[in-house]
């Protein structure tokens, strides 16, 4: 049976990190969108043009679903990716027949990425490093940090690009409906440190849930890159 996924990139990165697994998907003759969200990647020009928040960023995905009239679409977030992708399933969630949290944050209603984050030595560095760059951008953290595999250091450290620190402020409205998605996957990536060490504890929050469907893959952050085929498998399986 084909499938309709879109695939949800993490802060300072863009849809071009999941052409790999699109390429898998699609030779299994499945539909793939990999939009890339305003102010990054190749939409980067588009950074100081005005305020970009993570209602920006969720109306991104909300849009492509509703022009594309994708209707049973299993959703991926990756990392930041997964603020998005909540708020998207709170809107869309009749449309949505699968969540995918690939290593990401999972929100809280009423609360910022920051917000969430419980190191406030990771804050306050982000904060300063924008600062420092003009204030309105923060700069990408280097890929080494995440465990990206060796092979592929080169390439993210090439192409991720400054992300609009105010998509990392703006507390995201849920209602609640995406809750009540059936299907609902946390993939854990534990060939680095983990989200712990900068502060985040979305796995912890669902780690007992019976409602999540819960995977370790022994890879780095960008699960994407070290581990496609295993990511393309995972998608398949997700509604």
């Amino acid at each position: 049976m084909n499938k309709t996924f879109v695939l949800v990139h993490g802060a300072w990165s863009g849809g071009w990190c999941y052409a790999r697994v699109a390429e898998l998907l699609r030779s299994r003759g499945h539909r793939v969108f990999t939009p890339t969200l305003t102010g990054v990647g190749e939409r980067s020009h588009l950074a100081g043009l005005f305020p970009i928040t993570c209602s920006t960023h969720i109306q991104d995905i909300v849009n492509v679903i509703l022009w594309e009239d994708l209707h049973d679409v299993v959703l991926c977030g990756h990392s930041y990716g997964g603020m998005v992708i909540t708020g998207v399933a709170d809107a869309l969630a009749d449309r949505i027949a699968g969540l995918v949290y690939l290593d990401a944050i999972i929100p809280e209603a009423g609360k910022s990425l920051f917000d969430v984050n419980r190191s406030a030595e990771v804050v306050a560095a982000l904060l300063k490093a924008t600062v420092a760059s003009g204030g309105q951008l923060a700069p990408a953290l280097p890929a080494a940090v995440f465990g990206t595999n060796s092979a592929d250091v080169a390439l993210l450290d090439r192409l991720s690009t400054p992300h609009p620190l105010a998509s990392f402020c703006e507390p995201v409205a849920l209602t609640g409906a995406w809750l009540k998605i059936a299907k609902k996957t946390y993939v854990r990536a534990t060939g680095w440190s983990g989200y712990e060490h900068l502060g985040f504890l979305s796995y912890q929050s669902i780690a007992n849930d019976a409602g999540w469907v819960r995977l370790d893959v022994p890879s780095g952050h960008a699960v994407m890159l070290d581990a496609p085929d295993t990511l393309a498998d995972i998608l398949v399986n997700a509604s």
